[in-house]
């Protein structure tokens, strides 16, 4: 079993702030089963699957349908209807309020700068990440790290359905889903586009230098980029620049966001291969990276890391108003502090420094430095505050 919850009474809290909730993530992450959760228990409204020609011929009239509608309305892969944003204006708009709108979308660019453009003001933005070790328990957590966190390859019967389910999501995601976002890119370039990211994870991108592997401009890389980061496959935490006297790295680095999609693309089946892998380090600093912003309720924009030329280095540093807090990500259960570590302290000002290592105890290394263990995160690093 794994528990949702947590994402069912925050959409559920917002759409009794907003007229038009936004729910976004991957495809197969578990939008529509937790749409229909909130769906059946307020007991009416109405569906419609963007995928579904039914449901599309219904609204060829959007404005004649929709506007009959009370209770909730959910409109599923809503990427795919970007034209219905200008009706859901004017429908939000009215008064008194007896209609919601819950829009379930994949692909964050086009989905949030359509409806930024008629929706400001109208409408609350919800992401749905893969599954975390919190909604699955700390026992489980190696599986998780393993098979990565959608839901299907989660819970899959057996390994090998498992490593069988992802290898159809990506072969699915290339040769079909890119294709209806209207991305003109060869599914064979963009697959080995990805392998090459998932070689390179958790390293600072150099863009001109994969771009001279794939044969193709500096530009052509970073809109593959770009696809893969809108379409909740990648992520590029941006470097910090402290004012500092120190040559800083400027560069992103690149992490696959679910680790599942990123052991298939390395060819990666089960716990002994990934073991014994060069990437395995790698790996799993790129599953806490992303464990551990889910766990701050970090956005985006407060998540960077932080580099300079002679050596010192920070994997996670978030930032919110005044608060600076650094994660350092080791794949041991003997940690210890660094020089590295006590440079970032002092010269990014952190108010502490967490070390999450794979040993079993959570204890103190030195002052503001302490030791997390993997399966004590979820209780000892607490969110940030509001």
């Amino acid at each position: 079993m794994v528990d949702r919850s947590g994402h069912l009474r925050a959409v559920d809290a917002l759409l009794k702030r907003f007229p038009v909730v936004s729910v976004l993530g991957p495809r197969q992450v578990g939008k529509t089963t937790l749409a229909r959760q909130i769906f059946e228990r307020r007991g009416r409204g109405d569906w419609f699957d963007c995928e579904d020609p039914r449901d599309l011929a219904r609204l060829a009239e959007p404005m004649r349908i929709l506007s009959r509608v009370q209770g909730l309305v959910v409109i599923d892969e809503i990427q795919r209807r970007p034209e219905l944003f200008p009706a859901l204006r004017v429908l939000a708009d009215r008064r008194p309020t007896r209609t919601r709108f819950l829009v379930l979308g994949s692909a964050s660019g086009d989905l949030l700068r359509q409806s930024g453009e008629s929706l400001a003001g109208r409408v609350a933005y919800h992401e749905l990440p893969g599954l975390c070790p919190q909604e699955v328990g700390p026992l489980r957590a190696d599986q998780l790290w393993l098979r990565g966190g959608f839901p299907r390859s989660f819970t899959a019967r057996s390994l090998r359905d498992s490593v069988r389910w992802r290898q159809e999501f990506i072969r699915t995601f290339l040769e079909r889903d890119v294709p209806q976002l209207g991305v003109g890119v060869p599914a064979t370039s963009l697959r080995r586009f990805w392998t090459m990211l998932a070689h390179v994870h958790g390293n600072v991108l150099n863009w001109s230098e994969l771009g001279r592997s794939l044969g193709v401009s500096d530009h052509g890389v970073r809109s593959y980029c770009d696809l893969l980061e809108h379409t909740f496959m990648v992520r590029l935490l941006k470097p910090w620049h402290a004012n500092l006297s120190k040559r800083q790295v400027k560069a992103p680095k690149v992490y696959l966001r679910d680790t599942g999609i990123l052991h298939t693309l390395l060819d990666i089946q089960d716990r002994r291969q990934l073991e014994r892998h060069p990437k395995v380090g790698a790996s799993f600093e790129g599953f806490f990276v992303e464990s551990l912003v889910l766990q701050l309720g970090a956005r985006p924009e407060e998540c960077f890391f932080w580099a300079t030329h002679a050596g010192a280095e920070l994997d996670l540093l978030v930032v919110r108003g005044k608060t600076r807090r650094g994660f350092e990500i080791k794949l041991t259960d003997e940690p210890e502090v660094t020089p590295s570590m006590r440079i970032a302290l002092e010269d990014l000002g952190l108010d502490h420094l967490d070390v999450v290592h794979s040993g079993g105890e959570t204890f103190p290394l030195s002052d503001r430095i302490r030791a997390v263990s993997m399966d004590l995160v979820w209780q000892d690093v607490l969110p940030l505050r509001p």
